[in-house]
C-alpha cells in the first residue's frame, strides 16, 4: 500500500470532479498575491479539504465555539455543517480557516518559498511522496502561485488515495479475523497465568505465616536456651526467604503489567471486532435479499410486489441509474430519481418529494446539502427517507424488501 497519512473519505469524492463548472474567480484569483481563503473556492472543493485537512476533534471544537456541536452530532453530521459553512464568508468560516492555517502552518511556510508555478508543483509531488498529504493539500491549494491544472492535479490525487483507503480495509477485515483467533489463544493463556499466578501467592502467602511463626517459636526457645548458633542458623533462614519473596514480588508485579497490556490489547480487538460484525450483518442482509430475489420472481411471490408506491432516489451513479429503475419498476413501483444536483437543480427535490411515498438516498454518493434537502423535506411532508449504505443496487433491493416497505404497499393496495 502507498504512503499512510490521515484521510477520512467523503461523498465527494465518490463522483467526477467537473473543473469545467468552477469559475475561475472561484478557483484562485490571478491578480491577487496572497493566498486564497477558504470561501473563495468552489464548494465543490469544501468537502475535500474539511474531510483532509482537519480531524473529526478539530471540527468539533471549532463548531463549540458557535453552540453548532451538541452531544448527539455525530462526526458525520458535523462534518456536513462545517462543509456547509466553509463557502460563507463570516466569522464560522474565518474560523475555520484560522484552524487550518494553525493545523498547518509548518507545511503553509514550507510552500511559501515557492514562487513559480513548477516549484509548487514540485513541492506538492514531493509531499505526495512521503504521504505528507493534509498540510501539503492545504497549503497548495491556498497558495499564491496555485492555479486550475495544479488544484485539478492535488485534488486527483487525494480522490485516488481515498480508493487505495477502501480497498486496505478488506486487508484489515482479513487481518481482524486472524485477531480475533489470537485474541482467543491469548485470552485462554491469560487465564492460566493468572490461576497460576493465584496459586504462587497463596501459597507464598502461607509460607509466609509458616515462618513467622516459626520464627516467633524459635526465638522464645532460643531465648530461654540461649542458644547463639541456632539463632545465627534463623537469621540466615529469614534472610534467604525475604530474598525468596523479593523475587517473587517482582515476579508478579511483571505479570501484573502484561496481564494489563493484554487486556488493552483485547479491548481494542473487540471494538474493531464489534465495527467489522456490523459492516457484516449489512452486506449479509444485502445477500440475503438478492438471494431471494434471485429464488422467487416477483409473480410468484404476491409479497414482494410494492404496486401503488411511488419511490424517489435521490443521488447515486449515473450508469446505475437504468438498472435501479428496471428493478423497481419490476416490483410494480413507479420510479422517481434526482441526481442531487450535478445536473438536476435542487428546486426540483420538493415537487417530487411531494409525489413519492418513500425517498432512498445512499449515504455514500450524494451531496452533504441534497441529503439534509431530503430529509428536510420528507420531515416537512410526513414522508419517510430511508439512508441506504451504499450506492449499490444490492443496497436497495434489500431496502425494498424490507418490512416496512411491505407494509406500505399493502396498505396501498
Amino acid at each position: 500500500m502507498g504512503p499512510a497519512f490521515a484521510i477520512k473519505s467523503t461523498s465527494v469524492l465518490t463522483r467526477p470532479f467537473d473543473f469545467r463548472a468552477i469559475p475561475p474567480t472561484l478557483v484562485k484569483r490571478e491578480t491577487a498575491p496572497r493566498r486564497t481563503k477558504i470561501w473563495e473556492f468552489n464548494t465543490n472543493l469544501h468537502c475535500s479539504i474539511i474531510g483532509t485537512c482537519l480531524s473529526n476533534a478539530e471540527i468539533r471544537q471549532v463548531l463549540k465555539k458557535f453552540g453548532m456541536a451538541s452531544q448527539d452530532c455525530s462526526d458525520h453530521e458535523l462534518h456536513g455543517i462545517a462543509v456547509s459553512l466553509a463557502g460563507r464568508q463570516d466569522d464560522a468560516a474565518r474560523a475555520l480557516h484560522k484552524a487550518l492555517d494553525h493545523r498547518h502552518k509548518l507545511a503553509v511556510n514550507q510552500f511559501a518559498r515557492a514562487d513559480t508555478e513548477d516549484a509548487l508543483r514540485t513541492q506538492w509531488r514531493d509531499a505526495v511522496r512521503r504521504g505528507d498529504i493534509p498540510g501539503a493539500y492545504w497549503a497548495t491549494l491556498t497558495h499564491p502561485q496555485t492555479n486550475q491544472t495544479i488544484i485539478r492535479e492535488a485534488f486527483g490525487e487525494v480522490h485516488m488515495l481515498s480508493h487505495l483507503i477502501g480497498s486496505a480495509n478488506r486487508a484489515d477485515i482479513r487481518r481482524l479475523c486472524q485477531l480475533e483467533a489470537d485474541k482467543a489463544a491469548l485470552e485462554t493463556k491469560l487465564d492460566r497465568q493468572q490461576q497460576a499466578l493465584h496459586d504462587a501467592v497463596v501459597t507464598r502467602d502461607t509460607q509466609i505465616n509458616q515462618l513467622r511463626q516459626a520464627l516467633a517459636d524459635r526465638i522464645v526457645t532460643d531465648a530461654a536456651t540461649n542458644a547463639p548458633t541456632e539463632e545465627t542458623t534463623l537469621h540466615d533462614l529469614i534472610a534467604d526467604r525475604e530474598r525468596r519473596l523479593a523475587v517473587e514480588s517482582r515476579r508478579r508485579a511483571t505479570l501484573e503489567e502484561r496481564l494489563q497490556a493484554m487486556q488493552a490489547e483485547r479491548d481494542a480487538e473487540r471494538a474493531a471486532r464489534v465495527a467489522a460484525e456490523r459492516a457484516n450483518a449489512a452486506l449479509r442482509q444485502e445477500l440475503d435479499a438478492v438471494e431471494a430475489s434471485l429464488a422467487t420472481s416477483p409473480e410468484d411471490s404476491p409479497s414482494a410486489r410494492l404496486d401503488n408506491i411511488v419511490l424517489l432516489y435521490v443521488g447515486g451513479r449515473p450508469n446505475q441509474v437504468a438498472p435501479m429503475r428496471a428493478m423497481v419498476e419490476g416490483l410494480g413501483a413507479t420510479f422517481l430519481h434526482h441526481d442531487g444536483g450535478v445536473e438536476n437543480h435542487q428546486t426540483l427535490l420538493p415537487g417530487l418529494v411531494s409525489r413519492c411515498d418513500f425517498a432512498l438516498f445512499p449515504v455514500d454518493c450524494i451531496s452533504h446539502d441534497a441529503a439534509n434537502a431530503t430529509k428536510s423535506l420528507c420531515r416537512q411532508a410526513g414522508k419517510r427517507f430511508i439512508p441506504l449504505r451504499s450506492a449499490s443496487a444490492t443496497a436497495l433491493l434489500a431496502a425494498l424488501q424490507a418490512p416496512e416497505m411491505t407494509r406500505m404497499a399493502d396498505a396501498a393496495d
